[in-house]
């Protein structure tokens, strides 16, 4: 069976869940569809990227979702990644965007080092977003301690995407660099950024020096 767009813009709104939007809607999202109901529908149509290109430029935020699931990442050119995360209308656009296509295509570096330096804070949380990545996986060739010296400087007074994206390359430093640990951990201290932040039970708060002391504790545990 061939999937069309029209089809399946209509087999959202059969399945849309109000309740759904609205609680999306606190978190800057615009989905309707239950995200395992969406995942459902990508396994059944599979990969295509042409119907993903067609999604996509519907806006419709559950088209664009998924478009993001059944794209192929290798077959994007630089510049249409670079279209789509600038054209991204929430942050869970973003968010799959990156972690879904960006990160598995050949441009990743070189939109990495981009979106860092974008003077646009959304785009710039995307370019952070990829360096936490490479500091986990191949801190080779980043100067931590100058993304230390720029998350003290502006961390604190960042727009909140941007400031979340920071965050988590401050802790990230934190966790996989013991001689910055400490270094992190004070600066997590000194802005409290996120420190007050709601954490359900058995969740580990985004505050960095919590984060990076429950990590550690837990990799030390398996060691």
């Amino acid at each position: 069976m061939t999937e069309h767009v029209p089809e399946l813009l209509a087999e959202f709104d059969s399945i849309s869940d109000p309740k759904m939007a609205a609680i999306t809607a606190k978190h800057g999202d615009a989905h309707s569809v239950n995200l395992t109901k969406l995942r459902a529908i990508a396994k059944r149509v599979k990969k295509q990227q042409p119907l993903a290109r067609e999604l996509w430029a519907t806006e419709d935020p559950n088209g664009r979702l998924l478009a993001l699931l059944i794209c192929k990442p290798r077959e994007f050119e630089r510049d249409e990644l670079n279209a789509w995360l600038r054209g991204a209308n929430t942050p869970k656009e973003q968010d799959w965007l990156v972690n879904y296509v960006v990160k598995k295509s050949a441009f990743s570096e070189s939109l990495r080092e981009e979106w860092f330096a974008d003077a646009d804070a959304i785009v710039a949380s995307a370019g952070w977003a990829l360096t936490s990545e490479r500091v986990v996986k191949r801190p080779e060739g980043i100067d931590e301690p100058a993304l230390l010296d720029q998350i003290e400087r502006e961390m604190r007074d960042a727009l909140e995407r941007l400031q979340w994206a920071m965050n988590q390359t401050l802790a990230e430093i934190g966790i996989a660099n013991p001689e910055l640990r400490d270094r992190a951990i004070d600066i997590g201290e000194r802005l409290e950024v996120l420190k007050d932040y709601p954490t359900p039970p058995n969740c580990t708060s985004p505050f960095a020096p919590i984060w990076i002391a429950e990590i550690v504790r837990r990799n030390e545990a398996k060691a």
